[in-house]
This record gives structure tokens, sequence and C-alpha cells, in this order.
């Protein structure tokens, strides 16, 4: 028993040392490049900073940098409490969309692997250059002016659902973000693609004779979904929710983001935009520690 035990012991630590071998770069890289900066702009958001000739010069301004982006921006507040709500409602959705799409590409049929390049081609699409060329292509944008304009008039299946419960009452709200989900169903697809990836890995690691056993016993499919198959992959749902939650917060539709470089660019007012980013970073890191404690408790691990 203490020799398998050893033996376990063992594996675990070579595992270790290949996982802190495999991220070593981004650590070096990190304390080389990145710590500095970081701790540079955590002092201009308490300075007034003025550009000089090649270098800055900080007056000390204690919080008023905090104090004016809280208390006299008019939009600062509310753009952040907007964003981190629809960054919560959007992170679950592709949470949801990613693994139970996961579960159909796990599936055997015919064409799977074009299928799964098709739900990877986002990843790609969403790249800097080929975003970008998204946004400035002409056409993509008369084909989307001609479709609202031919969508006026006409009611879709999805409005007329959600004026019926709207008329009823009950759960309007969680209605509306419902619906407002299902009608950006293509963002919450192209944001899916390495979810989907990780979720699909994990799932072909589940062994089979763990269903066949679930059969022999009479355990129906949707039984052996949240008995064997949700338990053997939660722990990637902990890892798939903080990518999604970062990668949410450097989406370029970021409201908070793009106030914050015009305060930057625009206004040349490093003290204020640092300030501006160390309050969205310390509120995403303490929803990112808060939610992460609360889905680790869930966590499911195994040898």
């Amino acid at each position: 028993m203490k020799r398998r035990k050893a033996k376990l012991a063992g594996l675990q630590k070579r595992k270790a040392i290949s996982g802190y071998l495999f991220i070593s770069p981004f650590i070096i890289g990190f304390l080389a490049f990145m710590v500095q900066p970081l701790f540079q702009s955590l002092y201009m958001s308490f300075c007034d900073v003025k550009l000089g000739a090649g270098s800055f010069d900080l007056a000390w301004k204690s919080i008023d940098n905090y104090n004016y982006a809280f208390r006299v921006d008019a939009d600062y507040v509310r753009l952040l409490t907007e964003e981190l709500m629809r960054m919560a409602v959007y992170s679950v959705a592709i949470m949801v969309f990613s693994f139970f799409v996961a579960l159909v590409l796990n599936q055997k049929f015919k064409g799977r692997a074009l299928v799964r390049s098709v739900f990877f081609l986002p990843v790609i699409l969403a790249s800097g250059v080929m975003l970008k060329l998204d946004s400035n292509n002409a056409l993509m944008a008369a084909l989307a002016q001609t479709v609202e304009i031919n969508a006026q008039g006409t009611t879709s299946i999805t409005d007329a659902i959600q004026n019926i419960l709207r008329t009823s009452g009950v759960g309007v709200r969680a209605f509306e973000k419902l619906f407002e989900v299902i009608d950006n169903i293509y963002d919450v697809a192209i944001s899916s693609g390495i979810q989907i990836i990780i979720f699909l890995s994990g799932l072909q690691t589940i062994s089979q004779s763990m269903y066949e056993a679930a059969d022999i016993e009479g355990c129906t499919k949707w039984e052996s979904l949240w008995k064997i198959t949700f338990p053997m992959v939660s722990s990637l749902f902990l890892v798939n929710w903080i990518y999604t939650v970062v990668d949410f917060c450097m989406r370029s539709d970021n409201e908070v983001i793009d106030k914050i470089t015009t305060y930057m660019n625009v206004n040349l007012n490093y003290g204020l935009a640092s300030a501006m980013s160390w309050t969205y970073f310390v509120l995403v890191m303490v929803i990112i520690g808060v939610s992460s404690l609360i889905i680790s408790k869930g966590v499911y691990y195994y040898e």
C-alpha cells in the first residue's frame, strides 16, 4: 500500500514538474517584461501624469483619480456595471453552449472532423487581422443592413415568445436577458471555440467501460450525463470559466476599455486611465476569485 502511494506521489510530482516547465516561458516573460509596467501603472493611478521629453512627470494626487472616476465621471460607473453584468450573463451562456456542443461533437457520426473544424473556425476568424477585416467588410455591412431592412414589419418566433412572456409579467428581466443572448448567438458561438476543444478533450478521456457498466445497471442517458459525464469533466469547468471571463474582458466591443483608451490616447490623462484600469482589473479578479471558489467546491477530482 505504501509502495503504491509513493508511486502515485512520484507520478503527480512528475506531472507537476512537466506543467511548470510548460508554463515557464510565460512566467519568465511576465517577470521580465510585465511586472515593472504593472506596478508603474498602479503608481500612476495615484498621480497626475504629465508627459515630458521622453519621460513621465508624476505628481502625487492620492485618491483623486479614483474619486473622479466614481463621483465625477458621468458614465464610468454605469458602463462598469453594465459590462460586469453582461460578462456574467454571456460567460454562463458560453459555458453552457460550449459544453453541449462538445457533447454533440463527441458522438460518432459521418463528417465529424469537418463539423469540429467548423466550430473551431471562429477562433481563427476572431484573431486580430481577420476580425479587423470582418469589421471593415463593406459587403458584410451591406448584407447586414439588407437583412435588417427586410426584417422590419415581420415578427420572429423569438419576438412572439418574448412578447407573450413579457405580457405574463413573470420573470421579465430574466427572459429579456435570455432572449438577448439568443439574439446574439453568433457572438456566443464565435467565443466558444477554445472552450469546446477543452471540453472535448476531457470527454474523450472518459472510459467507455463506465458507460457500459451504467447501461447494464439500467442507467438512462440522462442519468449517465449527470452521474458520469458531468462529474468527470467538472474540473474543466473551472479552467473554462476563468478563460471565458478573461477573454470577455478583452473583447473589442468592451465599452469600459473604450472609455479608458479614450482618456489615455485622446485626453492624455494617464493617471485617470490607470485608475479606471486598476478598478476594472480588481473587480474582475474578485469576481474570478469568488466564482472559482464556488465552482471548485463542486469539482470532482479523480485519479
